[in-house]
């Protein structure tokens, strides 16, 4: 599940390259580059150099065309466009925000499952498969152990928070039993 927070002019310019793609019947060539293009920045060496703006903006660009070599048009063309614009800085999140699009199109979302206990692919799957029927989305999940839940899951995926844990039980009934008022002494009596 990726974390990472895609700005809004990478969110444009990704959506611009998927609608594209989309259209042409290209988005699986383009994205498997897009996600290739992603793995190459994260390399410190590759993106220290190319988003280094004191080295010419020339340079930078000429040093990812051995990279861009074997991409499909589309993708060359988008990155020549993002350096003649000088927006190569949207290159840093473009996989994110092209995976945000691509979850959108196949109507699926992300999310975690945190319990107690590390949970097995098959409760995984069943419970994503319960929560894909609810959500009407198809739900991929990750486990993520959390000691302090007691014991049940909490998920949350698609901005939503679902709790079944032991503790987020326990804080709603400390909730309620703080917010209920107390008999008063005439009332008892």
């Amino acid at each position: 599940m990726s974390t990472t927070r895609v700005d809004g002019v990478t969110r444009r310019y990704a959506g611009a390259l998927f609608e594209l793609a989309f259209a042409r019947g290209a988005l699986d060539a383009v994205q498997a580059d897009v996600e290739r293009l992603g793995r190459e920045l994260s390399s410190p060496a590759i993106g220290a150099y190319l988003f280094d703006t004191r080295v010419p903006h020339a340079e930078r660009r000429s040093k990812l065309e051995p990279v861009l070599a074997g991409m499909h048009q589309l993708m060359q063309n988008f990155v020549g466009l993002l350096f003649d614009k000088r927006r190569e800085a949207v290159l840093l999140n473009l996989s994110a925000a092209f995976h945000e699009r691509r979850l959108l199109l196949d109507r699926a979302a992300e999310g975690v499952v945190e319990s107690a206990v590390p949970l097995g692919e098959a409760e995984l799957s069943k419970l994503a498969a319960a929560l894909s029927r609810v959500m009407d989305k198809t739900l991929h999940l990750e486990n993520r152990v959390t000691p302090d839940l007691i014991a049940g899951v909490r998920v949350v995926a698609d901005n939503r928070m679902i709790d079944f844990s032991a503790r987020g039980r326990l804080d709603g009934l400390r909730r309620t039993m703080l917010s209920s008022p107390l008999p008063s002494a005439a009332s008892s009596a």
